[in-house]
């Protein structure tokens, strides 16, 4: 199901320090995957995803998750290495659809992989409470994505975390956050 067409040119990042995006750990450790190829996307760097990871990683086996703003999917496709059972990815641009489409086919794992192309706020507020068990979140940092996210979470929490990446000198209300230098990761948990 298609839910319309949002812009995000916020995400930025200079062609020259493009970012090896890799899977780091699981049954797919090592494998490089593909980068949109627009420059206004800011991929998760591998530390902060590593730290991520490690933050949820009880919780991933056998979960259900969903990656939006999902970009190139990494962060999805990473916890279904890591024993996750399905992931579902929204992301709004036609290239990054494309990526993850190429990302999910070179891994084989179109079965356990859904893509949903629109708006990410629009996604979330038709979901039930906890249709997921893990939700990731890397909204252009220079939008309000973050906080309206946090928003709908706590009016319904569609999954049991909510994760999101963001500037450290942005403050979104969490139960926890983590800097990694610039860059933050808040958490928000289900009552």
């Amino acid at each position: 199901m298609a839910w319309g067409i949002h812009v995000a040119s916020a995400r930025f990042r200079p062609a020259s320090r493009r970012i090896v995006v890799r899977i780091i750990a699981g049954r797919f450790r090592g494998r490089v995957l593909s980068s949109p190829t627009t420059s206004h996307i800011r991929p998760t760097a591998n530390r902060v995803k590593e730290a991520w990871m490690s933050i949820v990683q009880p919780e991933i086996p056998d979960s259900r998750v969903l990656d939006l703003f999902a970009g190139s999917g990494s962060l999805g496709l990473e916890a279904l290495s890591r024993g996750a059972i399905a992931v579902d990815f929204v992301e709004h641009s036609r290239s990054c659809v494309e990526t993850i489409r190429k990302n999910v086919a070179m891994l084989r794992v179109d079965g356990e992989c859904v893509i949903h192309i629109g708006k990410v706020m629009a996604f979330v507020t038709a979901l039930d409470t906890d249709a997921y068990d893990i939700a990731f979140a890397d909204p252009p940092y220079d939008s309000a994505g973050g906080m309206e996210l946090v928003r709908a979470f706590r009016s319904k929490p569609f999954a049991k975390i909510l994760g999101v990446e963001h500037r450290a000198a942005t403050s979104i209300p969490g139960d926890r956050t983590t800097n990694y230098g610039d860059i933050a990761l808040t958490f928000c948990f289900a009552p």
